[in-house]
């Protein structure tokens, strides 16, 4: 298919309530392509639709857990292991917490440590458009929340102070006009 822009803050399009998906069709399908080649890419291992600019309830995961190996033998190439979440819908949120340190592709090279339930049970249509439900923990839990934060327009950096926000979101800009400065040069 082909990549896909990534918005980064401080664009509007990321505070957007994203709609829900109507259809699973053909061009629902090539989204959900460009949207993982777009986070392989990156890299990343979650991507949201309103990221590329498209406010639906669609967001792709792969954790890409590295390929088991031998004593001595070298770690060979990430396993895949996709998933597609259409609609998604948090059920439930466990009482028990963690920490992970969080970083974000609209929110590049900037990370944090954010608190949030370690295990929720979500609702959703897989990519053939079947209902499905199921609990998540740890990481994979971790990325469902986050991404289903910025289908609702909350970015993990809403979790700080206002002064760190503020921080975080300089250092893009700043950057970015860096990168397009080199760029014309």
């Amino acid at each position: 298919m082909s990549l896909l822009p990534i918005i980064e803050v401080p664009d509007s399009m990321l505070r957007a309530q994203s709609a829900p998906i109507e259809r699973v069709d053909e061009e629902l399908e090539r989204l959900i392509t460009s949207m993982f080649e777009t986070m392989y890419e990156a890299p990343g291992i979650g991507l949201a639709a309103v990221q590329v600019a498209v406010p639906r309830r669609l967001m792709v995961i792969d954790l890409q857990d590295p390929e088991e190996v031998g004593e001595g033998e070298e770690e060979g190439p990430p396993v895949r292991r996709p998933h597609v979440f259409i609609n998604p819908e948090i059920l439930h949120r466990s009482d028990a917490r963690k920490s992970y340190n969080e970083g974000c592709l609209s929110i590049p090279e900037q990370y944090a440590e954010i608190e949030r339930p370690d295990l929720v049970r979500l609702r959703w249509l897989d990519r053939s458009g079947t209902p499905q439900e199921g609990e998540f923990d740890g990481l994979m839990s971790v990325c469902i929340q986050h991404e289903i934060d910025h289908l609702d327009g909350v970015l993990f950096i809403d979790y700080l102070s206002r002064l760190k926000r503020d921080m975080m979101v300089k250092k893009v800009v700043k950057a970015r006009k860096d990168r397009d400065q080199a760029a014309v040069l």
